[in-house]
């Protein structure tokens, strides 16, 4: 494939598409909640500082430290903290009602001899090295370890029943 349709085929996945437009609606939010700091917000806890955030400052052997501009940025901050915070607890609350749970496929479990988290289908594990006790039948026996047709497999029967 050329470079061209690669990039074609990178930029059309759903995913990326998403990604945009989160960024695009993103970063006109972003215009909202800092107008909402800076036009009424700050403004208002001006008041009690007698001056507006923006114009705190502080001079310092000839460098001036404009502290409130800073403070006017993490109360900026806060409040987007705060506004995707409220968004992911809807879009989860949303998900449940739904019956949408992170947990309906699990991928791994745990090490039952040195409690690491492992891959699901692991048979070994890749922390102490033990071999797993099988959890469920494998695929064509039963529970007895019985093929589905009634027959133990050759690779279980002892010696003794050979001779």
């Amino acid at each position: 494939m050329s470079m061209k349709e690669d990039f074609k085929k990178f930029a059309m996945r759903g995913n990326v598409m998403d990604m945009a437009v989160g960024v695009i609606i993103g970063g006109a939010f972003q215009k909202i909640v800092n107008s909402l700091v800076k036009d009424i917000l700050s403004p208002i806890l001006g008041l009690f500082a007698k001056n507006s955030f923006d114009d705190l400052s502080i001079s310092f052997m000839g460098v001036t430290v404009r502290y409130g501009s800073f403070i006017t940025e993490v109360i900026n901050f806060i409040i987007m903290a705060f506004v995707i915070f409220l968004l992911v607890k809807a879009l989860n609350s949303l998900a449940k009602l739904h019956g949408h749970t992170e947990d309906d496929d699990p991928t791994t479990k745990q090490c039952p001899f040195c409690m690491s988290e492992i891959d699901i289908n692991a048979t070994r594990c890749p922390h102490c090295t033990s071999i797993l006790p099988e959890e469920d039948a494998k695929d064509g026996e039963d529970k007895d370890g019985e093929d589905k047709d009634g027959e133990t497999p050759e690779s279980e029967v002892s010696a003794d029943a050979k001779a």
